[in-house]
């Protein structure tokens, strides 16, 4: 009888012991959130890159370190072209932008209600008002948005060591591409480095072709976007465009936050029109093209990406993207597919004995 007793307050030791592991655990995750963030965008740095180190070693005889900052110094030089590009056009549209009266296009919103109402016999409200007051907007937290420009702006000394933290880890994953697996394998016990090896072959495939995907989904998403603009006639057209895909990378919140910069641009150009005759159209075909975009990116682009690249159900993919955005933030929902696909891989060859783990990976 002791020994039942002793027997079951050791196993309750024991799980309380895991438990309390598990959540020291996430919280340590949860405290070194930054480099965790620099970590996978070096990552997806060096896999961007290492096509070009095997062509720079082969080709013109680079040794590992040249080759690996050659293709550092190109990895740089690409996004500054790209910000000497972008960033005139942004702040140019930012002054456009700052140019709206907002209480005259309330006013026209107001008056074009009244307008319609009266034409289908129905009582007045006030469209903005009732808005305001509808539960979403009352319980939307408004400081998301200036929270997510922070993390690219807001921090400027953050960001430059942010910027420095992933460019120097990029540079040692490019001159070593074996350094992760020695690493991890290290770790491994002895008879279990053939797994860790194949968890590794596994990871560095699914994830390529993840980012190869993503790069295609936004640039699918920024001819829609381009066609778009040029029809309505905005300046910049191309490079709004551009950053309105670009914002799709964030899941969910993203697409919301692009459409809203699009109205924006298309208001900022037309600030001399009529509101009912002549802004009005443009912001419903802009709307109405935004929409199409998104429903083909949703049913179609995405599916194809996540079905085919990290072999995840969409609903699998909204469900940890929801987790990531409520543990870690933006950078969560940035990061939530690649760790759960990584995840995924490395259960299914240590916990394939699991029901669940078997369902869930039934398709690597």
């Amino acid at each position: 009888m002791k020994t039942t007793a002793k027997a079951i307050t050791l196993g309750i030791l024991r799980a309380l012991a895991v438990m309390v592991g598990i959540i020291i655990f996430i919280w340590f995750l949860y405290e070194i959130q930054a480099l965790i963030l620099y970590v996978g965008l070096a990552l997806v740095l060096s896999l961007m890159g290492r096509p070009l180190v095997l062509f720079l070693r082969k080709r013109f005889r680079f040794g590992n370190t040249l080759a690996s900052v050659f293709t550092l110094l190109i990895i740089i030089g690409t996004f500054s072209l790209l910000l000497s590009i972008f960033v005139p056009i942004i702040i140019e549209q930012g002054k456009h932008i700052s140019q709206i009266d907002f209480e005259q296009v309330k006013r026209d919103l107001n008056e074009l209600n009244i307008q319609a109402s009266d034409y289908l016999g129905v009582d007045h409200f006030q469209l903005v008002e009732a808005i305001k007051r509808t539960t979403y907007v009352q319980n939307m937290d408004i400081e998301i948005i200036p929270s997510f420009i922070d993390i690219f702006f807001g921090n400027i000394a953050g960001t430059i060591i942010g910027i420095f933290s992933v460019l120097f880890i990029s540079f040692f994953l490019l001159k070593d591409e074996y350094l992760i697996a020695r690493t991890v394998l290290s770790l491994a016990k002895t008879g279990d480095e053939e797994k860790f090896k194949r968890i590794l072959i596994k990871i560095k495939e699914l994830l390529s072709r993840y980012f190869i995907g993503l790069l295609l989904q936004i640039f699918i998403l920024s001819l829609f976007y381009s066609v778009l603009l040029l029809y309505l006639d905005i300046r910049d057209a191309i490079a709004v465009a551009l950053i309105c895909a670009f914002l799709n990378i964030v899941p969910y919140l993203g697409p919301i936050i692009g459409w809203g910069l699009m109205l924006l641009v298309i208001i900022s150009n037309n600030l001399g029109a009529d509101f009912s005759t002549g802004l009005l159209p443009l912001l419903m075909i802009a709307s109405g093209g935004y929409a199409i975009a998104q429903v083909f990116d949703n049913f179609i682009s995405q599916p194809v990406i996540f079905g085919h690249s990290v072999r995840s159900h969409p609903l699998e993919i909204f469900l940890v993207i929801l987790i990531g955005g409520f543990v870690f933030g933006i950078p969560g929902m940035i990061l939530a597919v690649p760790t759960y696909t990584a995840l995924k891989v490395i259960a299914k060859e240590f916990l394939s004995e699991y029901k669940v783990v078997k369902r869930l990976t039934r398709n690597l």
